[in-house]
């Protein structure tokens, strides 16, 4: 499958780092996902654990409002917020729900080693460094799971156990979030430093980049050795 078009930079920040991406995008959970084999209680101990780590993700791309010098940027930044608090979540309650974990206890989850080396990275990046540091701790996160989502769509039948999920980050909705998070990072990176290749903090952020998607990597392993 062609990766899908999420703009210019996350493209050059993906090809800097084939390996983490790959392992990242193509790991024995995520195949476990597509093809239904992958053990429920994997499923559920990832879905709580997602859950709080999506609280801190809303906190970051809350700090990215604040990092944010323009008003295009701060809107979609919000937007983001938006859809992780009141719809990617509400996948993770309705799920749990169904299997006696209401949300209360979901907030409540303790957090595991991979998912707060994960979520403290992203929160030090922005706290840290400015808004393209804040971005390029967030972008995997965000197109990865779209990319995923698209390619796992394309064998999914109706009785595949992890359809709901799938079909979360492959709808239209997740897709247009991806899109336009990747044009706010292009006009980001022209704004502030110019062709990226050329700019001298080119390197510091793929290592962001590549670092964050190491981290996705652990976080899918943390999944699966449940």
């Amino acid at each position: 499958m062609t990766p899908p078009d999420y703009g210019q930079t996350v493209a050059l920040w993906r090809c800097g780092a084939p390996g983490p991406w790959q392992d990242f995008t193509q790991h024995a959970f995520v195949a476990g996902l597509g093809n239904g084999t992958l053990p429920h209680g994997s499923f559920l101990h990832y879905l709580k654990q997602d859950y709080v780590f999506l609280v801190h993700f809303a906190r970051a791309w809350s700090l990215a409002v604040v990092k944010a010098e323009t008003l295009a940027e701060m809107r979609v930044c919000a937007a983001t917020v938006d859809a992780l608090v009141n719809h990617e979540m509400a996948l993770h309650i309705a799920i749990c729900a169904g299997h006696g974990i209401d949300e209360a206890a979901l907030f409540k989850t303790v957090e595991a080693a991979p998912n707060l080396a994960y979520t403290r990275y992203v929160m030090d990046a922005g706290l840290q460094g400015d808004f393209l540091d804040l971005m390029a701790a967030l972008a995997p996160c965000v197109m990865g799971y779209g990319e995923i989502g698209l390619r796992l769509a394309q064998n999914c039948t109706p009785d595949t156990p992890y359809c709901a999920w799938i079909d979360t980050y492959a709808a239209q909705g997740y897709q247009t979030v991806c899109t336009a998070v990747g044009a706010m990072i292009d006009a980001a990176v022209a704004q502030r430093t110019g062709p990226l290749p050329a700019s001298p903090r080119a390197a510091r952020l793929q290592y962001r980049f590549t670092t964050a998607t190491q981290l996705e990597v652990g976080f899918w392993q943390m999944g699966l050795n449940a």
